[in-house]
């Protein structure tokens, strides 16, 4: 097709329903689980919350990469400055993949679908499990044009049919009445709020500037050339696939919201989800959660080890992309990851925030004409907030100086600490473009 025609409607189905199976991993299904258990007959405000991180947030993520022309993550980093563009790319990347939310796709598929099963054996079945698990994730990573026929046509299809006869279920047979709230989802701010805050666990508006390359590759592949077309074309893309995320999350958590009352409440949204499943299938339950968690993890693994795959075969071209592949693969399925997991937690609360910067700047790249000035300082600041989040989290921080982010910044002790000082830096920058001259 030229650029100015559109994909073909299946297509559209076809990419959209690739990048849903991409962003829903296992912690798409624990958390709103968990936050229904939570929130009680406040659920509606505690998802209201939930869904302008878990859902409005990756969208956000894939349509600036589209706006923005760049060919990818490193390219739109860059804007701050070369360097940080470089460190902060190789740092999300390591994030998402190796470091964090690939191990996590591994852990959680055995922890929830196989150990139940292999409890009898008296043997950890987990190494073998994960040689499995990532073996698997190889080989339908070697071929990464293949990704949309793989998971858009097969995958994500077969993961839809499960959650829906889970959800079916739990209307035809009610678990129970909605339960008080916990006082975190206490009324209707503090609901929200929380909700808010519990949708950053979902990792997925740091994985949606890099889903949103391959998303973009298969939408110029398909034949569009026009920026236009691209962009609108992703916009539409990514509305079906947080589309069907928001869907999901909402029928979720009215599980976990109605399932107190019968089975109490829960630390996790792991147990919230086995229960639930036993409760309305018996035993046939636990098999299919096991299927949908590992459609789920399957579906994540193999876009995150594709991205980083190609990352850094882009980075060090000496290196073949199948390589890295292996790999990213192969130690994965060799290596203990709780360390790993533990250890890459504070990073995570340093990159969530620069992320979340990085989108909304493109989003209105042309409002200040692109000037550096404004990203260097508007990053700049936030980063200094977002550093003492990790440090906070890292349990590394000074008392005297974590009392007075505390005392001092607002949103602070929400976790929300660095939206002052992004506003700050986005305002100091606006002065110095004011002052300066255009190139800088």
């Amino acid at each position: 097709m030229n650029g100015n025609e559109k994909l073909s409607a299946r297509a559209y189905w076809a990419i959209g329903m690739m990048l849903f199976a991409l962003f829903f991993g296992a912690g798409n299904l624990i958390f709103p689980a968990a936050l229904g258990q939570h929130s009680g007959d406040n659920v509606g405000w505690a998802l209201f919350g939930f869904v302008l991180t878990g859902v409005g947030l990756p969208l956000l993520g894939v349509v600036a990469m589209g706006y923005s022309s760049c060919k990818d993550v490193e390219e739109l980093a860059s804007r701050v400055h070369p360097i940080y563009g470089l460190i902060y790319t190789i740092a999300l990347y390591l994030s998402i993949g190796p470091m964090f939310a690939t191990p996590r796709t591994g852990t959680v598929a055995y922890e929830i679908a196989i150990k139940p099963f292999a409890e009898g054996l008296h043997m950890n079945m987990e190494p073998i499990f994960l040689a499995i698990f990532f073996g698997v994730s190889l080989w339908l990573s070697i071929s990464p044009h293949k990704l949309v026929n793989r998971i858009g046509n097969i995958l994500t299809p077969a993961l839809l049919l499960v959650i829906l006869l889970l959800i079916v279920k739990s209307f035809i047979t009610p678990i129970g009445g909605y339960a008080l709230p916990q006082p975190a989802y206490g009324d209707a701010p503090t609901a929200v709020l929380q909700g808010f805050l519990d949708g950053y666990n979902t990792m997925d508006a740091l994985a949606s500037v890099v889903f949103a390359i391959l998303v973009i590759d298969f939408v110029r592949l398909s034949g569009a050339t026009n920026h236009e077309v691209i962009t609108k074309t992703v916009m539409e893309v990514g509305a079906i696939a947080v589309g069907l995320l928001g869907i999901v999350y909402v029928f979720i958590a009215n599980i976990g919201a109605t399932s107190v009352e019968r089975f109490g409440l829960f630390d996790t949204g792991a147990p919230v989800l086995s229960t639930s499943a036993n409760y309305l299938f018996g035993d046939f339950g636990q098999i299919i959660l096991a299927i949908i968690v590992l459609l789920a993890c399957l579906s994540t693994s193999i876009g995150l080890i594709t991205s980083c795959g190609t990352y850094f075969h882009k980075l060090t071209p000496k290196i073949s992309y199948k390589l890295y592949v292996v790999i990213f693969s192969v130690a994965l399925s060799m290596f203990g990851l709780k360390t790993i997991i533990s250890a890459a937690i504070p990073v995570l609360m340093l990159l969530y925030p620069l992320t979340i910067v990085i989108i909304l700047l493109a989003l209105i790249n042309d409002v200040f004409g692109g000037r550096r000035c404004i990203y260097a300082w508007t990053i700049g600041l936030t980063m200094i907030s977002a550093l003492m989040t990790g440090l906070e989290t890292a349990g590394i921080a000074p008392d005297a100086l974590e009392g007075l982010f505390t005392q001092y910044i607002p949103f602070q002790a929400a976790g929300m600490g660095w939206v002052s000082f992004a506003i700050l830096g986005f305002i100091v920058g606006l002065i110095h473009k004011g002052l300066v001259s255009e190139n800088k």
